[in-house]
This record gives structure tokens, sequence and C-alpha cells, in this order.
């Protein structure tokens, strides 16, 4: 495909007025609107495929947990290092140089580490965590709550008030919360209380994960910024953790369920998605990724018969309405 946009860039437009000119004028605008199409449909399907891909880990984590009683802390040491080193080995194979140059500048290699260990790590965790907790639809609802997170950081930093569609978008969110947390009973919670804690903390460390690599990523790229923070909290991790010396009893139906959470819900959703944010933007993307919560639910019911109450439901589509009036 690059190789084409290439050619169409550097061919010459067809000048002229008479009738042979105005056709090849057209068929040039032709193949030059095909092409952006066809680059704009292929963005918007890895972004569609990426943020499904990403509700599919939170599934197979529920599997994971209910089924074969995996440690949290053991399958966040494993997806973290597995996943990681495979992006290290793209990194090292194509992007070796700024790679190096990221960990040899002090002041980058400094957001580096803060970025890996308070957003990466910390949201991989608490989400896990609101995952056996609670269920995959809820805790990837709830991690959407980031956006609440992310709109009062930019008005704070911006020393602005909330427009009115972000206010609207704040009442959707608290009443979807509540909805999904009380299935509508006020006096009573209908899931765990630690489980909304680390719903609300998991939506705390992704809004992190937006806010702290900001001066980082327009240097060195999603890739790098996000595979190597990925690979070295599965070190980190690995030295308390020691996932060798304590594996849990997976059978084939495990193993199974490891690698989608692995390959599918971690590697290949994250390369994706951000193929579809260059393709199609970030805004697009955003929009396009929505179906990650729909994804986790949708999955959840149907492979591990998840019941989720009509509250949880419309719990859900409120606070999916919330994301898009506040990206």
């Amino acid at each position: 495909m690059g190789v084409k946009t290439g050619a169409i860039k550097q061919e010459a437009v067809p000048s002229g007025v008479d009738a042979g000119s105005r056709a090849a004028r057209r068929a040039w605008r032709e193949r030059l609107n095909n092409e952006a199409s066809r680059k704009l449909l292929i963005g918007a399907l890895a972004a569609f495929l990426g943020g499904s891909f990403w509700g599919f880990s939170g599934t197979a984590a529920s599997a994971l947990f209910d089924v074969y009683h995996v440690d949290t802390m053991w399958l966040m040491s494993v997806r973290q290092l597995l996943a990681g080193a495979l992006f290290m080995i793209i990194i090292l194979l194509f992007d070796r140089k700024r790679f190096v140059q990221l960990w040899t500048t002090p002041e980058h290699r400094r957001q580096q580490i803060i970025f890996t260990i308070f957003g990466l790590l910390a949201n991989q965790f608490f989400y896990l965590s609101a995952v056996r907790l609670t269920n995959a639809g809820t805790a990837t609802v709830l991690q959407c709550l980031q956006l609440v997170v992310i709109m009062g950081y930019t008005c704070v930093k911006g020393r602005r008030r909330p427009r009115k569609r972000e206010i609207v978008g704040l009442m959707l969110a608290f009443a979807g919360t509540v909805l999904i947390s009380t299935g509508g009973d006020l006096t009573r919670l209908s899931i765990p209380p630690l489980g909304l804690a680390m719903g609300l903390l998991t939506a705390l460390g992704a809004a992190l994960i937006t806010i702290l690599p900001v001066k980082i990523l327009p240097v060195y790229g999603s890739t790098i910024v996000t595979g190597s923070a990925m690979f070295m909290s599965g070190i980190l991790t690995s030295i308390f953790v020691q996932p060798w010396s304590n594996p849990p009893a997976l059978d084939a139906g495990g193993l199974e369920m490891l690698a989608v959470f692995v390959l599918i819900g971690s590697f290949l959703a994250y390369l994706l998605y951000m193929q579809g944010v260059k393709n199609v933007g970030s805004m697009r993307a955003g929009l396009i990724g929505t179906v990650e919560p729909v994804s986790a639910t949708v999955t959840s019911a149907i492979l591990l018969g998840t019941a989720f109450a009509p509250t949880d439901i419309v719990g859900f589509v409120l606070i999916i309405a919330m994301m898009f009036l506040t990206v």
C-alpha cells in the first residue's frame, strides 16, 4: 500500500483543457480518493479489532480466575513479561536507535520509569483485581471512567471550566456507576465494595497511562514507550512473584485462555489499535474503541455465562454515552 500511495503523490497532476486531459485528471483523483478510502477503511477495521481484542482479555482473565484459580499477580507478571518480550523483539529489530536514546537520556528515562510504575503497572494490577472481584464487562466499563479523570485534569491544567457536553458526560458517568454498583437499589451494593474500589482505581490508572507519558510519546512513539514499559514491569513483578516457581495447573483449555490473554488481548490488541490511530486519528479511533466494553460484556456473557441485570446494561450504555460526549 505504501508504494502505491507514494506513486500517487509523485505523479504530476494532468494539465490541459481538452477532453483527454480532463479524463486523466478525473482518473487521477479517483485513484487518490480510492487510496485514502482504503486507508480509512483499514484503519477503522484495525481500531475495531484492537478494541474488541482488548475486551477479550478481560473475558480470558475471568476464565483463568474462575476456572483455574490463577493468582492475580502471577497472571499480571506473565502477561507483562511475555507481551513485553514480543514488543521488545519488534523494537530491537526495527527501532533500536530510538529505544537506546530513551534509556540513555536521563530526563526521559525518569519519565519512562514513572509511567511504567504508576501508570501501566498500576492500571494492570487494578484492572485484573477488578475483573477477579466483579466480572470482565463491569471492570472494563468502570475503566472507561478514565475520561472523567482526564477531563478534570485537562480543566485544572488549562484553568477552564468544563464545557456543557462534559458536564452532561460527567452526570451520565455518575448515573451509570451508581446503577452498576447498586443495581438500582441505593440502599445496597450489587458488587463487592472492594471490586468497585478496584474499578475506580483502574480508571485512575488508565488516565495516568494517558497523562504521564505525554512528553516522551511524541519523541519515541507509542510502541517503544508502552512496549518497554510492559517488559520492564514484567521484569519487576517477576522478581517478587517468580512465576516460574509456582505455575498454576493449566490444561489445554487453560493454556488456550492464557494465549488469548497474552497474544490477542495484549499484544495484537495494542498493535491493531495503534495502527487505527495512525490511519484514522486518535478521535475516530477512540470512538471506534468504545467497542471494548461491549466486547468484554458480550464475550463474558456468551463464553462464561455471566449474567447482567437490566440495570447493569443501562449503566453500561450511560457510561459509553459519556465517552462519546467527552472524547
